[in-house]
């Protein structure tokens, strides 16, 4: 295996998108890719993960096998900590976006959303590197919450020795988007990348 990947979130936030943006970059780039999704009960607002296996051409399921991601990245913080015992591991990195969707128990008064500080307590005691990011302010001053998603892909492959770079991605968005959702996004993946270096000079 070169890398497993576990993109965590809930319906609506562009998780498999991202999934089949990343799997398109490692194809051109020569690389094998295998990728899984695993939805709940409601695609929107409901947990979402796609497990992304970048890997030697070997024959490989789908889903990742239990506690062997290599990274988690998380566009919600609470289904990154659900993800944690099933498919962390010590060395595990994880990219988290630190901005709370509330589910509709929360919102309803029955249940307590976990305490913000708790869950990124828990990920830096069981990781090997935690990047706890305001995605979701840097993607509404850019226009919307719709480019979350591109902005955590371009923190993901500024990552130390991520498979992919920037300049890969940027190569499949060309053939997907047009005129200013091209632009936009672009501008996006370089906010991501800026947010990784920002978070790694104050480290």
């Amino acid at each position: 295996m070169i890398l497993n990947l576990v993109i965590t979130g809930v319906g609506g936030q562009g998780n498999v998108l991202a999934s089949q943006i990343l799997g398109r970059a490692g194809v051109k780039k020569g690389l094998s890719v295998t990728i899984g999704e695993t939805f709940g009960l409601s695609q929107r607002g409901g947990p979402v993960m796609s497990h992304v296996r970048f890997h030697d051409g070997r024959v490989v399921g789908p889903i990742i096998p239990p506690n062997m991601a290599d990274i988690i990245m998380g566009l919600e913080p609470l289904e990154t900590l659900r993800v944690l015992p099933e498919l962390g591991r010590p060395d595990t990195l994880y990219l988290v976006n630190k901005r709370p969707i509330y589910p509709l128990n929360v919102i309803a008064g029955d249940v307590a959303y976990p305490p913000l500080e708790g869950i990124k307590e828990i990920l830096q005691e069981n990781s090997r590197k935690l990047l706890w990011v305001d995605g979701t302010t840097k993607s509404m001053e850019l226009g919307g919450a719709i480019f979350l998603n591109t902005i955590m892909l371009g923190a993901l492959v500024s990552l130390d020795n991520f498979p992919l770079t920037i300049e890969d991605i940027e190569e499949i968005f060309r053939v997907t988007f047009k005129g200013e959702r091209l632009s936009q996004n672009l501008s996006a993946l370089q906010i991501g990348r800026e947010l990784v270096l920002e978070y790694d000079q104050e480290s």
